[in-house]
Formats: C-alpha cells, structure tokens, sequence
C-alpha cells in the first residue's frame, strides 16, 4: 500500500470520530508540524551546543541579545528583558551569573544607578563567535531540509511495529 495523501488525513476532536480537515488545510497543518519539528531540532542542537561551550541556553541568548539584539553592541537590562521575554529581575540574576562567570561586564555611568549598560567582555566575545559559527552552519542545514519539506508533497510515516 503506497503513502496515503494529505487530503485524507483525519484529525479526532474530544475523542469523537475522526473528521477530515478543510480542503488545503492537511497541507498547511503537515507543513506546519514540519516547521515546528525543525524548529525543535535547531533548538536542541543550540542547548546541547551551548551545555558544550561551558554555558547554559539562556546564557547564550543573553550573549545574542547583548551583541545583536539594539545594534549598539550592549544592552539596558529593560532591552534583554524583552528580548528574552523574561521578567526584570529575572534578567538582572542572570546577568550577574554572566558577570560572575566573566562572560559580560555592567557599565554603570551617571548618577542614575539603575541605568546599566551591559556589555560582553573579551570571553564573551569570544564563546558567542564560535557558537556563532556553529549555530548558522546547523541553521542552513535546516533550512535546506525546511526548503524541501516545503516543496514536497508530504509523505506519511508509518507507525512503528507495536504502536
């Protein structure tokens, strides 16, 4: 029995009989699910990859933000708390982790204390270029594998035996 085509995929609602998707919608959830499944396989590479250079995937963002995130090459903790969608104090802790463990450095100047501006130290450079590098070689293999996963007509996987 050849691969069955997307137009008779069935989705269960509540535990109900299956009923088909829309017209056109089989495809666009497929392609969907295959966006989001390499999603997840770029973001597991990027935390074992981080967890390998001593850092934690958190932090490597923190490092992506500080250098990327405002164009400036540092960042206020109110900036890396939107671009981790974290809450301030929670961004404060972990750029003082990062202090500690020499990856970036708080500029404090003027006489308000609570603007600071946090800048990657020489390390910290240094770890965000080579995870860098890895990250945008694994990042074009996936986007060569999202490439054909979007032009191909999707092919369905077989369950394995005992399932």
């Amino acid at each position: 029995m050849g691969p069955r085509t997307a137009s008779s995929e069935k989705v269960s609602i509540k535990g109900r009989l299956s009923v088909p998707l829309r017209a056109g919608n089989a495809l666009v959830v497929r392609r969907l699910a295959w966006f989001r499944y390499n999603l997840r396989r770029f973001l597991r590479f990027s935390e074992r990859a981080t967890r390998e250079h001593g850092l934690t995937p958190q932090q490597y963002v923190l490092l992506l933000g500080i250098a990327g995130y405002t164009g400036r090459g540092w960042a206020t903790i109110s900036e890396l708390a939107e671009f981790l969608q974290e809450r301030h104090n929670a961004v404060v802790g972990l750029v003082q982790r990062a202090c500690r463990k020499g990856l970036v450095h708080k500029d404090q100047r003027g006489r308000d204390r609570r603007f600071v501006r946090v800048q990657l130290t020489m390390q910290g450079t240094t770890t965000l270029n080579n995870l860098a590098s890895s990250h945008m070689k694994e990042l074009r293999q996936i986007q060569l594998d999202l490439g054909k996963a979007l032009k191909a007509k999707p092919q369905f996987i077989e369950p394995d035996e005992g399932a």
